[in-house]
């Protein structure tokens, strides 16, 4: 697997894994889409990487958020 590029520092990181781990596991999965869609590319796979979720609980929670816009 490559090395994904570390777009946040070590402190804002832990403080968004402190904020998550206190979610539920719907709010924490649509978090972590939030936060997936900011970084764009490469997105899903570090903040799966850094909450500790699957790739496809992150797709999953942009697929959700995608259906309620529309």
């Amino acid at each position: 697997m490559p090395k994904l590029v570390q777009p946040y520092d070590k402190d804002t990181e832990e403080y968004m894994v402190l904020f998550s781990e206190n979610l539920t596991e719907k709010d924490r999965r649509h978090y972590a889409a939030v936060e997936a869609k900011k970084l764009g590319h490469g997105g899903i796979e570090y903040i799966a990487c850094l909450f500790d979720l699957s790739v496809k609980t992150v797709a999953r929670g942009l697929d959700e958020l995608s259906k309620k816009s529309s």
